[in-house]
């Protein structure tokens, strides 16, 4: 990837240049901003655009220290992760961006909207939820936090690319399959612990999404068992301003399994950013 800078609190990497409204992107868990590198590849030349490791992933500092450098509370959450992305784009010297998340990017990016709405000219949510976790999928996270903090490795997340990639993608395509293991191998378990409390922490945003009124648009993969499209859907049903993308034969990691689909979903939503911005 491209210039990395650590001005604000997570590491930010700027992946292209250019004018029009920036483009900021958050990727999903376990893995951090190389998620994203194939699609920014798909779109047009000539736009910022800057992808955001999560605290404890990348290369940004761990969430404890992310969480202190805020003044914020030491208790996991994701409104302290939005806040980081707040604090890190304005130490870029940007004050108005699109901003695309992917799953757990995507509840940063929610928070964000609730945050700091100011900052946010328009939003993509890709393979995500508005939400929370059920009991049991609670329960889970926090076993495997404490899990990874014992043992020290990330053996629990051996099965991650099965239950992320549609089953097309695992039988046709084992590149994907290792890629997804050799980033989550990359990952500190800090960080994964750390991301996996705070997701569990997280409430319901639906609210938050209905009194959003900036363009939007909502990325899903028709293979998708972690997010279905049920779930995107039950987010189309607020946003007063969306457009729905179904990505056939892709699944909760439609940015690597299609990223052409999702970059041209993302450009038709900065033009029509830029179109109101203009006018």
């Amino acid at each position: 990837m491209r210039h990395v800078t650590t001005d604000g609190p997570l590491a930010a990497h700027t992946l292209a240049r250019g004018d029009g409204t920036p483009l900021v992107l958050l990727p999903g868990f376990p893995i951090d901003a190389r998620v994203w590198v194939d699609v920014v590849r798909h779109l047009p030349v000539g736009r910022t655009v800057i992808a955001v490791d999560p605290p404890g992933l990348g290369r940004s500092p761990d969430g404890e220290a992310v969480a202190h450098a805020l003044g914020a509370g030491p208790e996991p959450s994701l409104e302290t992760s939005a806040d980081a992305v707040a604090a890190t784009v304005r130490a870029a010297g940007l004050d108005r961006v699109v901003v695309a998340g992917l799953s757990m990017g995507g509840y940063v990016a929610m928070a964000l909207v609730e945050r700091h709405p100011d900052l946010v000219a328009g939003l993509a949510l890709v393979d995500t939820r508005s939400t929370p976790d059920d009991d049991p999928g609670r329960a889970n996270r926090l076993r495997v936090a404490d899990a990874v903090l014992a043992s020290g490795d990330l053996t629990e997340l051996a099965g991650t690319p099965a239950m992320q990639l549609s089953p097309v993608s695992i039988d046709t395509r084992p590149e994907l399959v290792e890629q997804v293991l050799a980033w989550i191998g990359d990952q500190r378990p800090s960080g994964v612990a750390w991301s996996q409390r705070a997701m569990g922490a997280r409430p319901d945003r639906t609210r938050v999404l209905a009194g959003f009124r900036a363009p939007a648009v909502v990325v899903v993969g028709d293979q998708d068992r972690i997010t279905p499209v049920p779930t995107a859907e039950h987010m189309m049903d607020v946003l007063p301003d969306a457009e729905l993308v179904v990505v056939p034969g892709a699944g909760h990691l439609a940015v690597i399994e299609d990223p052409g689909t999702v970059a041209g979903a993302l450009q038709r939503l900065l033009e029509r950013v830029d179109r109101g911005t203009a006018a």
